[in-house]
């Protein structure tokens, strides 16, 4: 790459602060989210050292009060796959494929974001992207409306696809072409408050799905909700209401632990915003529409294939259990009925790790035990990122961890859950609709494989790539990371440092 480029992570970290400023001023309220949330995070930093270590060691702290996502919803597949060249100039690429049919949701996504720790700590943002599924349309008539309108509309200005081609052609962006870049794509999720459809269209459409009228009636796919992190999201919940910030009745996802897996999310209640509706005389009249929040997240150590089964089992059992879904009016009983069903789930990270349940960093720590030089060269010597979870090295690993010589640091979730995401897209479009699959797994409900596979193949064709599998993601870097602490100690043991 030129020298004179912009490194893509860079161009990421300052679109993603752009793009908070703008949402900010769009939605005030998520600036007195963000500082509420900052309050929260200060206060368990200060109380709790060990969490601030922990972040410390894996080089998240610098990273935490940056921490975004956010979410679009897409309407055609020629703006998706255009979308995706778009997140490439910021080194961000699609990972994990998520169906959202199967919880009452019609849609089907990805999502964008750096794939390696260096550049997640850099720019950690990621964005939730979803495409309208318009075949769960059940009225022709209405769909070909739906189709017809987002076939008129253009959501990438003329001046963000020269530079995206520049991009692809140069292999980068000077500093001012990355300025510019910025400043054209955010155009793209700016709200905009008149809309290209007639209100008896918007009607229909909403009477469809709320989803739908949000991607179909407006001129582009505003950022409909961003995302601080916390790292105690029952905090932030009980101060939303503390300052009159309407939060969500429930926070989806795991339990509260000791140990946080994967994701928990919640949000504020979305905004009831006036539009203009276009009328068949050229001029507009008054209404209203409501999609857009702000939203909160905390995120654990993310879960192996193993641990993700279980996951889903217990999280299944515990809706099950309830019998109906998690509302206002049961949510008491259901965090109750949640925590006794994940009592199986172990809640220490030396126990997720012997039983193979999360993904963890190993790290070297500077020790006096003795070190057995031959046993570690021998491993290196034959250590194979594949092949790390060998016999051999699973046994170096244990002895190593016994004699404190490497400790485990978890490795963060980064990404999504489709019954929780599903759970916030309905409290904010005030859609109560659920179904079996919505109480079920995770893993997209009671769909077949077969219709799973070729919804994903469909969407991969929209896209124009494959989406990056999340847990082979994770798996490597917890395969990197021990062959280069094994590496690092076999340094040491040949210095004569240890």
């Amino acid at each position: 790459m030129n020298p004179t480029f912009i490194n893509s992570d860079d161009i990421c970290h300052d679109f993603s602060i752009a793009m908070s400023e703008m949402y900010q001023k769009e939605v005030p309220l998520y600036g007195d989210l963000i500082d509420l949330v900052s309050e929260v995070n200060t206060d368990v930093l200060n109380k709790q050292p060990d969490i601030r270590q922990q972040l410390d060691h894996t080089g998240e702290i610098d990273r935490l009060g940056m921490e975004r996502h956010g979410a679009i919803r897409l309407g055609t597949a020629a703006e998706l796959s255009m979308m995706r060249r778009l997140f490439a100039v910021m080194g961000m690429y699609p990972v994990g494929y998520y169906d959202l049919a199967p919880a009452g949701v019609p849609v089907h996504s990805t999502a964008f974001r750096a794939i390696d720790t260096q550049s997640l700590n850099k720019s950690p943002f990621r964005v939730f992207t979803s495409l309208l599924r318009l075949d769960l349309i059940d009225d022709e008539a209405l769909k070909q409306e739906a189709i017809g309108a987002l076939d008129k509309r253009t959501i990438f200005t003329d001046n963000v696809v020269n530079l995206i081609k520049r991009f692809e052609e140069q292999g980068g962006l000077t500093a001012e072409d990355a300025k510019q870049f910025i400043k054209e794509a955010l155009e793209t999720f700016r709200w905009h408050d008149k809309t290209p459809v007639s209100k008896a269209l918007y009607q229909q459409l909403l009477s469809q799905h709320g989803l739908i009228a949000d991607v179909v009636g407006f001129k582009g796919p505003h950022i409909n909700h961003l995302t601080p992190r916390t790292l105690d999201i029952d905090a932030v919940q009980a101060g939303m209401r503390a300052k009159g910030i309407p939060p969500k009745a429930i926070i989806e996802g795991p339990p509260r632990r000791r140990c946080p897996i994967l994701l928990r999310q919640t949000s504020f209640k979305a905004l009831e915003e006036a539009v203009s509706f276009k009328n068949p005389n050229g001029g507009y009249e008054t209404g209203h529409h409501t999609a857009r929040f702000g939203e909160i997240e905390q995120r654990g150590v993310a879960l192996t294939p193993k641990g993700r089964a279980l996951y889903d089992q217990l999280l299944s059992q515990a809706r099950h259990q309830l019998g109906v879904t998690p509302n206002a009016d049961n949510a008491s009983e259901y965090y109750q009925v949640l925590e006794s069903a994940f009592a199986a789930f172990p809640d220490d990270y030396q126990t997720l790790h012997d039983e193979d349940l999360a993904y963890f960093y190993y790290q070297a720590v500077g020790s006096d035990a003795d070190i057995v030089v031959a046993d570690i060269e021998q491993t290196l010597d034959s250590l194979e990122v594949e092949s790390i979870n060998d016999s051999i090295s699973k046994q170096v690993v244990t002895d190593l961890l016994e004699q404190g010589m490497i400790r485990l640091e978890p490795i963060v979730y980064e990404d999504f859950l489709p019954v929780s995401a599903a759970g916030i897209f309905q409290s904010n479009l005030h859609d109560d609709s659920t179904n079996d699959s919505a109480n079920g797994n995770e893993n997209g409900g009671k769909q077949s494989k077969g219709e799973v596979h070729t919804n994903k193949e469909a969407f991969e064709h929209a896209l124009g790539a494959q989406v990056y599998d999340e847990l082979e993601l994770y798996q490597t870097l917890q395969a990197q990371s021990l062959k280069a602490c094994l590496a690092n100690l076999n340094s040491k043991a040949l210095n004569g440092v240890i």
